[in-house]
């Protein structure tokens, strides 16, 4: 955790723009809402999907953002070419090493598979003592409802404890799910 506090957020989205407006709704308020408080953010790289609605968004809005993204993914994510920083690395292990290490907490907007991935890593790297970084999904138009449940279910079932399961914060609100991320790095 920072000592200056939180300073910058990792975002992890869907370089898709999913079946509703309310996914690049969503993406367009939380990066509204990171820049107003003076936060970089931190992503994948992308121009396409919900990461370039939340790039563009936070730089129109004259905030920083960091892209990192393994070479490879280059042209095939079409990297953003508009931001702060564009870190080019060579694996996606790198490139999720790179983007904890610049970020002082973690958000998930939706996804795919490789937004859960990454979710799942952070939180796993979380349990197993390698950060002490706070991480939260913002559930836009409920489509982390279902992981939620899931989640509730293991938890019920014992394969995830209690205490686990209450470190990933589920927020629909973009200014609280925020506000808990700062109280925690504070």
């Amino acid at each position: 955790m920072s000592p200056l506090g939180l300073r910058s957020v990792c975002v992890f989205c869907g370089s898709a723009n999913g079946r509703s407006d309310v996914y690049t709704d969503g993406a367009r308020s939380f990066a509204l809402a990171a820049v107003a408080r003076g936060l970089r953010i931190v992503y994948g790289g992308a121009s396409v999907g919900l990461m370039g609605t939340l790039a563009d968004t936070a730089i129109a809005a004259g905030g920083e953002v960091v892209g990192v993204m393994p070479r490879a993914l280059v042209d095939r994510e079409i990297a953003h070419r508009g931001l702060t920083e564009l870190h080019v690395v060579e694996t996606m292990h790198e490139r999720k090493a790179t983007m904890a290490e610049l970020a002082d907490a973690f958000v998930a907007l939706p996804g795919g598979l490789g937004t859960l991935e990454e979710l799942f890593e952070i939180w796993t790297w979380g349990m197993l003592g390698l950060h002490r970084k706070p991480y939260g999904l913002l559930d836009v138009g409920d489509y982390y409802r279902r992981l939620s449940d899931f989640l509730d279910h293991a938890c019920g079932e014992g394969f995830v404890r209690p205490a686990q399961r209450e470190t990933l914060w589920i927020e629909s609100d973009a200014e609280r799910l925020l506000d808990r991320l700062r109280d925690a790095v504070a």
